[in-house]
């Protein structure tokens, strides 16, 4: 197969892209048009693929690469398995994903390694063997992504990604219709939220809030940390920050979403613990045509000023004297109360 190229250079310019440790660099890529993202494993590049993201080239592991196929069998039977390559990533299942993979992905390059030198270009070890560098798109529109939801997610500053992905696999097995965030989210196309999300990032419709482009990033974890460090100010008195891989749309980032939401005709459901809240499984919420169900940030929850502006505020009952629950676990339980239409 003359697309596949010795991916064991690790000068090769092309793979420069999987060996980046910066995600905002990839999302700028092809600055102002949208950039890239890398999506690891078989299930979920074929997931990506689904959902119609074009693929700009392939780095596969040179065992699974040839378990699939990969190879013109000549090449296959002259070549020794090393040591390097004996600890294959991929099962039969990975290969058999790859093949179909291959096959969809057209004539885009694939780059083959061993999984030594696969750990020293992306910087950890693949536990499948397989990572897809594809193009990104520009974000849909508020107004498209809620067209005809009734049960739709809003995370508001969540800044870890792992909760991201977390919130999308939940969200997408639960019922919900989609997935709203504001501009200071992490970006849910980060690697690790692909990850954790096992790709239903691409099967579940979702924007920013205030109308961000994919050519440019939400506030990372690192970077909303560093700034919450260097500026702890309160609610009230946050502001915009100029912070490079901030989402830069023109509004600012406490634009009032609550009542876009509520203008769209959706109940809007602030997740707090607050003297005021009702329990998640109160009859009102069940009942509700359209709700929204808002999350906060991991460490100081939802604004206040949000809070004020919700109809309701609901809470999850707790028993041994727990307060609370991570953001992702929360998400969970309100999806499968509130998702029973």
């Amino acid at each position: 197969m003359e697309r596949i190229v010795n991916g064991s250079d690790l000068s090769l310019p092309e793979l420069a892209v999987y060996n980046c440790r910066s995600e905002v660099q990839l999302m700028r890529y092809y600055e102002p048009q949208p950039g890239l993202f890398i999506a690891e494993s078989p299930k979920v590049i074929l997931r990506a693929l689904d959902a119609g993201y074009a693929p700009l080239s392939l780095l596969a592991e040179r065992k699974l690469l040839r378990k699939a196929g990969g190879f013109p069998e000549e090449e296959s039977a002259a070549r020794e398995d090393t040591s390097e390559e004996a600890a294959l990533s991929g099962d039969g299942e990975a290969a058999g994903l790859l093949q179909e993979i291959l096959r969809r992905c057209g004539d885009a390059p694939v780059y083959s390694a061993g999984l030594d030198t696969l750990t020293q270009i992306t910087g950890f070890r693949l536990t499948q063997g397989v990572l897809c560098a594809m193009r990104r798109r520009e974000l849909p529109s508020v107004k498209e992504v809620c067209a005809g939801a009734g049960r739709i997610a809003v995370l508001e500053d969540v800044t870890n990604q792992t909760n991201i992905g977390a919130v999308f696999r939940s969200a997408a097995a639960l019922g919900f219709d989609a997935v709203l965030l504001t501009g200071d989210c992490c970006d849910p196309l980060y690697r690790r939220s692909i990850r954790v999300s096992m790709g239903t990032v691409f099967q579940i419709p979702w924007t920013y809030m205030d109308g961000g482009k994919s050519g440019e990033a939400a506030a990372c974890e690192n970077g909303m940390k560093e700034r919450q460090s260097r500026n702890p100010e309160p609610d009230a008195k946050r502001k915009s920050g100029s912070a490079p891989d901030r989402i830069n749309t023109g509004m600012p980032w406490h634009a009032d979403y609550v009542s876009r939401l509520q203008n769209m005709g959706f109940a809007a459901a602030a997740m707090a613990l607050r003297e005021d809240s009702v329990r998640i499984d109160d009859p009102r919420l069940l009942a509700e045509e359209k709700i929204a169900v808002i999350l906060g940030n991991e460490g100081s929850g939802l604004r206040d000023s949000t809070i004020r502006a919700c109809d309701y505020t609901i809470r999850i009952p707790m028993a041994h004297g727990v307060d609370s629950l991570n953001v992702a676990a929360a998400g969970a339980v309100a999806f499968w109360q509130l998702g029973r239409k």
